[in-house]
């Protein structure tokens, strides 16, 4: 329901600068309550890079102006160098990112409209600095609500996953690449616009370069990653997540080693805020986080920390789709995690079965050596629910893969938290990965992939020291899945599926590998759960109004698997057209498109291929620009190539042009 009514009628601030150390100024936009300059607020601070003027700008309207009208000040910061912000943006969390989140908390707290507290809030990139800039310890700092974000850069982050390289990482790569080109609009930042766009066209670098560059945890990673010294975090955080989103895991993590107040909130939801989390039930969530600002910010007792520690919703079975309206399910509880009430339930491997532990079993040595094609339905690593990204039917995945299978349930099984599969495991290379599922199998076999895990088997001692292995011996190894919360019904099966390749999700290892599964001491841990009557709920959705929008051509979002059998290829294409609209209110017209090809030949490991092409446009009057920028990604044994374009135009004409063609060894990736 979008409110128009508040307590505190609200003042609107579209733009003004908030000066750095350095002398550097950064864009901000800010709602207040009337009157604050004679009733000081506290304040609300919100600091990405993706463009308060005409990025998120709709979206930003339907919250920051809500927590304004219940008496506070909620400010919009662009960090540097990204909107219109002075500067150059030239990676993700750098140290002068966080030294300015600093400045501004501090100037946040000294203004006259301000009482000198100050909270954070963010989803992704300022879910992530949130927690870095709580990690600085700065006073005026007095809680922290981050969605959608992690601790731990390296190992639970878009870039690499069980020390594997992410398929998403060339993808977001991409995105940062583009929003690097644009320029800050001409209407906030004057005559100078022009020379702040070619500042940042020509220093703000290929980041993928980078993130390829360290392909093991080392000081890069760990730099912005709190679960260095969870205990540097003391400011109480609320964080939040969904079950479809990429990072539900750190939810477990920070509940578990922060020592500080801390609640834990996970949905059903994708990459996205809960009050418009799709998949549905969204929630009341800005009625949440007021709780949590007047009791920390305030100091009212809003009942708050009498929630348990962790909420998350209990996801009913459903047919596997790539995107969901709704998942049924309903809100379940635990007052601390880890918690007593989830106890580990083992799972034998078996022939192809999973048996009760107990069950005799005969030891086997099973032999799979996947196609390039297993994982062309896996989905994205991070779900947006823009287009249909969520996992297909897996029978087609588990066609390459080991599959264990239970017999149909007698009773129903609820989960809550990480599935472990344990492994004996043999490869005849120094090279490989494991993927590992867990699905449940319907009545009519459908199978839908509940949750996963990956591990690069060089990784399986140290992500900081990888060692390759030695054919034919055998390794004993964990592959974590990530975390869920999932029940299986009576009459349908539990099912583990193993591959040894999962592309596009995760670039492939540089040769086809065989793994031999040894049965005799391998076996699932399901962290299961006795359901218990509970009546948790959230207030309906509430957000402020946000401006107007005109479409004036339609959007496109779709998800293509392409085989050419011809050539005995196969491309997977990711359509992500938003069309042309106008913000009625600044008088903009935009235009963004964003295309991804992932392909691969025959079972070539070395010739799979990713591929983007983003093109962003601007026009407002006689003013028009558009910026077009292209990656391409592919490999040999050896390499990882990275070619990248980045072409500017201004009025219709090119005004800038830069190539990159660079060669990044393989290191055990």
């Amino acid at each position: 329901m979008v409110v128009t009514q508040f307590p505190h009628n609200i003042r609107h601030i579209e733009h003004c600068w908030i000066p750095m150390a350095d002398g550097t100024r950064l864009a901000a936009r800010i709602w207040m309550p009337e009157g604050a300059d004679s009733m000081p607020v506290p304040a609300i601070f919100e600091y990405i890079p993706y463009r308060k003027r005409d990025g998120v700008r709709l979206r930003d309207e339907s919250m920051h102006p809500y927590f304004a009208g219940h008496g506070y000040a909620s400010v919009r910061v662009d960090i540097r160098g990204s909107g219109d912000s002075e500067g150059v943006l030239t990676d993700e969390y750098l140290q002068q990112e966080l030294d300015d989140g600093v400045t501004i908390i501090e100037w946040l707290a000294s203004q006259p409209w301000c009482d000198g507290n100050v909270g954070v809030i963010g989803i992704s990139w300022g879910g992530f600095n949130g927690l870095q800039i709580a990690a600085m310890q700065p006073p005026q700092l007095k809680a922290v609500i981050s969605a959608c974000s992690t601790d731990d850069r390296y190992a639970d982050d878009v870039h690499y996953m069980g020390g594997c390289l992410l398929g998403d990482n060339l993808s977001w790569a991409s995105t940062m690449f583009a929003y690097n080109s644009l320029p800050p609009d001409p209407d906030i930042v004057g005559d100078n616009w022009r020379e702040m766009w070619f500042e940042r066209l020509k220093g703000s670098g290929l980041w993928l370069d980078t993130w390829l560059q360290h392909q093991h945890r080392d000081e890069y990673w760990q730099h912005g990653s709190i679960c260095e010294d969870f205990s540097l975090v003391q400011t109480p955080v609320m964080a939040v997540s969904g079950w479809a989103d990429g990072y539900s895991n750190a939810v477990f993590r920070l509940l578990s080693n922060l020592s500080g107040p801390r609640l834990g909130l996970i949905g059903p939801w994708s990459h996205k805020y809960p009050h418009i989390g799709v998949p549905g039930p969204a929630i009341g969530f800005l009625q949440e986080c007021l709780r949590w600002w007047d009791k920390w910010l305030k100091g009212i007792e809003t009942g708050i920390m009498n929630e348990p520690m962790l909420r998350a919703w209990m996801l009913d079975s459903m047919p596997p789709s790539t995107f969901y309206h709704q998942r049924y399910g309903h809100w379940v509880s635990e007052p601390s995690w880890p918690s007593p009430n989830i106890v580990n339930q083992s799972l034998k491997l078996d022939n192809h079965h999973l048996v009760e532990e107990g069950t005799t079993v005969q030891p086997q040595a099973l032999c799979l050596q996947s196609p390039l094609s297993n994982g062309l339905f896996a989905g994205k690593w991070c779900s947006y629910s823009a287009t249909p990204d969520l996992p297909h039917d897996q029978r087609e995945e588990e066609g390459g893969a080991l599959v264990f299978t239970t017999e149909p349930l007698e009773a129903p099984l609820e989960i809550l938290g990480a599935p472990v599969v344990e492994l004996e495991v043999a490869a005849d290379k120094p090279g490989a990965m494991v993927a590992v599922r867990l699905s449940d199998v319907h009545p009519d076999n459908k199978s839908a992939r509940v949750t996963y895990g990956l591990l690069n088997l060089t990784h399986r001692d140290s992500h900081a020291q990888p060692q390759p292995l030695q054919p034919g011996q055998h390794y004993r190894v964990q592959v974590k899945l990530n975390d869920v919360a999932q029940i299986f019904p009576a009459g349908h099966r539990i099912r583990i599926a193993i591959s040894s390749s999962y592309f596009p999700l995760a670039w492939p290892p540089c040769e086809s590998t065989k793994l031999t599964i040894f049965t005799g001491h391998s076996r699932l841990l399901l962290p299961t759960r006795t359901p218990r009557k509970e009546t948790l709920h959230f207030a309906p959705v509430e957000a402020s109004a946000s401006g107007p929008k005109q479409q004036l051509i339609e959007g496109h979002h779709n998800w293509r698997v392409i085989r050419e059998l011809d050539k005995d290829r196969s491309t997977l294409e990711v359509i992500n057209d938003n069309g042309t609209y106008r913000l009625e209110e600044i008088d903009l017209i935009v235009n963004r498109q964003a295309n991804e090809w992932y392909s691969y030949q025959c079972d070539d490991f070395q010739s799979p291929r990713g591929k983007t092409l983003w093109r962003w446009g601007f026009r407002r009057g006689d003013w028009s620009v558009e910026t077009v920028t292209r990656t391409l990604l592919s490999c040999d044994q050896g390499y990882f190539y990275l070619h990248a374009e980045l072409d500017a135009y201004e009025g219709g004409v090119r005004v800038y042009s830069h190539n990159w063609n660079l060669r990044i060894k393989r290191n055990l990736v």
